[in-house]
């Protein structure tokens, strides 16, 4: 899986100074180095623009790598709502979004991102497109929020739903997450509210489609 992603991103990485600048941030701050793959983050770029969407809700902003692909996919007219459960990393993130020219688009809301969405649903807000990358143990309930906040035929992307590989490779030494992404992974394909497919690119993409 790790040289396949080698090859792709060998093939079709474009060299983003921005996103090498976040990149470098992240890793002189103390964070994890956990952004999306740079495929991935291309994908997310390229969902958002062929899909149209103009009002995107990301769930874990880390140091805005993520946010600033999605960011591109909607160009001048759209808006990144992103939680993030520390401020610092938000703050961060918002930085990183202005310095790539989105930062009059995006907004930042800190803390549990649970108490977030359950507010985002109080203000019947509305989104158009999703990103999950947080804490895994809680996707499935951010997935079920992302539905009630989803217009008609909105997107809803998961990320790190391959664990490593180790869903699929009983021979490879089981992670933090393998189990409970076993069991996500089959509870997204047998949604009933949801058309999926997963991707293995990255760490693994799943690209839903809600039905209403």
């Amino acid at each position: 899986m790790k040289r396949i992603n080698m090859y792709i991103d060998s093939l079709f990485q474009n060299q983003d100074p921005i996103l090498e600048e976040v990149l470098t941030a992240i890793k002189e701050n103390g964070m994890r180095n956990i952004s999306v793959s740079p495929a991935s983050g291309k994908l997310l770029t390229m969902l958002v623009s062929i899909s149209g969407a103009k009002n995107v809700l990301e769930i874990g902003a880390l140091g805005g790598y993520s946010g600033i692909c999605l960011a591109k996919g909607f160009g001048e007219e759209g808006k990144l709502t992103s939680l993030e459960l520390e401020e610092s990393y938000a703050k961060l993130a918002f930085s990183n979004l202005a310095k790539a020219g989105f930062g009059k688009q995006v907004s930042y809301m800190t803390g549990a991102a649970m108490q977030n969405l359950e507010k985002l649903v109080e203000e019947d807000k509305r989104f158009d497109f999703f990103f999950i990358d947080a804490d895994k143990e809680n996707y499935e309930n951010y997935l079920e929020f992302c539905i009630r906040l989803a217009e008609p035929d909105a997107l809803i992307v998961m990320d790190n739903v391959l664990a490593g590989g180790s869903v699929a490779d009983q021979d490879s030494p089981p992670k933090r997450h393998t189990e409970f992404m076993k069991k996500f992974n089959k509870f997204v394909a047998k949604h009933p509210q949801l058309e999926s497919i997963l991707i293995p690119i990255g760490d693994g993409m799943t690209v839903a489609k809600v039905k209403k």
